[in-house]
């Protein structure tokens, strides 16, 4: 079974310097059930069709499968998901035995940038780079599906705030 484990954060300092590579993924959804998802992603030259299993009540960890399609089907498969779009460039980062994903969101979601640590196990430790800020893990207001649906240029400032004032 293959279980997703990962740490979400708001990156707040400089981490394209310390980048190894760098690629621009378009994704689109369909409609599912609650909790559930199913994306197609264009990452670079490369199509993947995902589907993903609710999270726990952490938000840690969900089942998660993904097979490589044809970047026709890809981009069929995009003009079949509902309206909108994720857009953004993944920058990948060498930390330890780790890689962080740092995506930097792109049109209606500009100006968010967020880190994502892949661990084998919930209580596995790593080391979270000074490049890192809040831990957004489990919150749905992060997952790109729900990006999509309520982008961050409707909230992403009154979040700035809240964490301003506290």
């Amino acid at each position: 079974m293959n279980i997703e484990i990962e740490r979400k954060f708001i990156v707040v300092g400089e981490y394209k310097s310390k980048a190894y590579a760098h690629s621009h993924i378009e994704q689109g959804y369909f409609e599912t059930a609650p909790g559930k998802t199913v994306r197609i992603r264009i990452r670079d030259d490369k199509a993947y069709l995902t589907i993903k299993g609710p999270s726990g009540k952490e938000g840690l960890a969900r089942y998660e499968f993904e097979t490589e399609v044809s970047m026709e089907d890809g981009r069929q498969l995009l003009n079949l998901c509902r309206p909108g779009r994720i857009d953004k460039w993944r920058w990948l980062i060498h930390d330890g035995k780790h890689t962080i994903e740092v995506d930097e969101f792109l049109g209606d979601n500009e100006g968010l940038v967020m880190a994502e640590i892949e661990l084998n196990s919930i209580d596995e430790e790593y080391i979270k780079p000074d490049f890192l800020g809040k831990e957004v893990t489990g919150d749905k207001r992060f997952y790109n599906s729900h990006l999509m649906r309520y982008p961050y240029v409707l909230w992403g400032k009154h979040f700035e705030e809240e964490e301003l004032n506290k």
